[in-house]
This record gives structure tokens, C-alpha cells and sequence, in this order.
């Protein structure tokens, strides 16, 4: 049996295959399983305890995962050690979450591309049809992450606080969300995974996207994530296009397209779940 592993920060989705393909198990969701915030134990808990994962785990004989938190050597390797402890019988590779947009993105394996990820995170990487290549490392939500789910609801709760949304959103965000100050200070700063407590309200966004409001903040974050991240790659997209993965991307669709004419970039694809295309990626390269 063949794990196909997709994991953000929020949540992990699992496809179990044969070698052709054939899914063998229904679609498996965990918690979100990044390395660079959760420690070991907490990694092994969220995958031992479910159990179609602990039933079948003897009968495993290959991982791929891709998630966030993977694009340094150190929690890279921490997350294989906990994989392997698991899946004892299985050659386990673990890599950055980019792959899986890279791999599900593309409309041919050896395709040059830019490829971004707006899903809780965000990221932007070039790959050239063999290689991939990042300009800039990433430092996680707290300084970078600019277009993603955490930034929304950052950007959300600030213009809340700061009283810059309109009269009726500032109700409805309010009817919405627990906002008291004690409650968001606890969960971003007493709480695990205080960067997909900030991505939960992002889905406000996308239910209220009639206000001009919105749509002038999702534009200003993808503003912001093309100039610091997609013109670092400014020769290559004047030749290629720019692939698009996660449920930011999906649902900000009209604001991508508008956005990336104002900077002189062709969109290409915008996929919203990468794990459908990974399958496919998997079972027809033999890999």
C-alpha cells in the first residue's frame, strides 16, 4: 500500500493507493502536521491515534509526504523518524509542501514553472523542469506568509481592532467570532498552531466577498505576495506561467487573474487540493 500525504498546517489529507492507482481505503483526514511547530510526540499522536492509520500500518510499504514546515533539514528529519516508527515496513520520503504543488500544478512533469502555495501559509518557487529553486527561505507566519489564510485573519482581526472595516462587516465579522481580546490572546499566544487559529477566519473573506471591503484585501495581500515573492522570479514569468495550489488561491480566483495583470504575469493553473493530482503523479512515474 502506497500513503500519499498532503499536510498544511491546519490539516493533513492521506489517499492510501495500490501501485496502479486503485484507492484502497476511503480518504483519510488528521490535524495538520508541521514539523517546525509540532514536536515529536505531538506528531506521533495525531498519526497514531486515528485509527484506519493504526489498523492498516503493518501493511504500508511506501510514504510520500508533503507539508509544511518540511523545507529544512532539521524537522524534515524529525517527521521521517516519527513516519518510519509508524509505518515500520515502509520507505518513507518527506518533502516541503511545494512539491505537491509543483507536482499537481503542472501540465507536464519536465514543465518549467512558478509555482506559489496560498493556502494557511503561503510560498513562491521556481521550478525549471528539474529542479526547484526558492530565492528566498521562508520564516514562517509570524514575518512572511504574506496572501495566506494566517495573513487574512491577521489583517481582519487588526482592521477590526483598529476600526478600519465598514460599520456592517465589523457587525457580522463580530456576530461571527468570539473577538474579546482575552480569547484571541489566548489562542495565539497560549495555544498550539496559532497560525491556523489566524487562517479560520479567513473564510469570512470568502462568504463576504460582495463588500468592496473584502475584495480590496484580498487584492492587497496578493499585491503584496506578488512583489516580495513572485518577482523574485521576474525573467522567468515573462516566458513561463504561474501555477497556483491551496484553498486561498481557489477561492480568490477573480482576485489572482486581476492582480497578475497589474504585474505582467500569465496564471496558469489554480488547483485547490494538490493530493488528487499527486496520486496521479505517483502512480503514472513509478516513483
Amino acid at each position: 500500500m502506497i500513503l500519499i500525504v498532503d499536510s498544511g498546517s491546519t490539516k493533513s489529507d492521506w489517499i492510501s493507493v495500490d501501485e496502479n492507482g486503485k484507492h484502497v481505503l476511503n480518504k483519510i483526514k488528521t490535524k495538520g502536521l508541521n514539523p517546525a511547530i509540532l514536536n515529536k510526540d505531538e506528531l506521533f499522536e495525531i498519526i497514531n491515534n486515528h485509527p484506519e492509520l493504526q489498523k492498516h500500518k503493518l501493511l504500508v510499504d511506501q510514504v510520500f509526504f508533503y507539508g509544511a514546515g518540511c523545507g529544512t533539514e532539521k524537522p524534515r528529519l524529525l517527521l521521517k523518524s516519527v513516519l518510519e516508527s509508524i509505518f515500520p515496513n515502509a520507505e518513507v520520503e518527506v518533502k516541503e509542501d511545494t512539491y505537491a504543488a509543483v507536482r499537481a500544478t503542472l501540465n507536464a512533469p519536465n514543465e518549467a514553472a512558478v509555482v506559489c502555495i496560498l493556502g494557511t501559509g503561503s510560498n513562491c518557487s521556481y521550478f525549471d523542469g528539474s529542479n526547484l529553486h526558492q530565492n528566498v527561505k521562508s520564516l514562517g507566519y509570524t514575518i512572511m506568509d504574506d496572501a495566506s489564510g494566517n495573513y487574512y485573519g491577521r489583517q481582519l482581526i487588526r482592521d477590526y481592532y483598529f476600526n478600519s472595516m465598514p460599520e456592517s462587516i465589523r457587525k457580522t465579522f463580530a456576530d461571527t467570532y468570539n473577538i474579546e481580546a482575552d480569547d484571541i490572546k489566548f489562542n495565539l499566544y497560549k495555544q498550539p498552531n496559532p497560525n491556523a487559529y489566524l487562517a479560520g477566519f479567513a473564510e469570512f473573506m470568502f462568504k463576504n466577498k460582495e463588500s468592496v471591503y473584502i475584495q480590496e484585501l484580498i487584492k492587497k495581500g496578493l499585491r503584496l505576495f506578488s512583489e516580495t515573492m513572485i518577482l523574485q522570479f521576474e525573467d522567468e514569468i515573462k516566458k513561463i506561467p504561474v501555477h497556483f495550489a491551496g484553498s486561498i488561491a481557489h477561492f480568490s480566483r477573480e482576485e489572482i487573474l486581476e492582480v497578475a495583470k497589474e504585474y505582467n504575469y500569465t496564471v496558469g493553473n489554480i488547483v485547490r487540493r494538490p493530493i488528487d493530482g499527486l496520486v496521479n503523479y505517483h502512480t503514472n512515474s513509478n516513483t
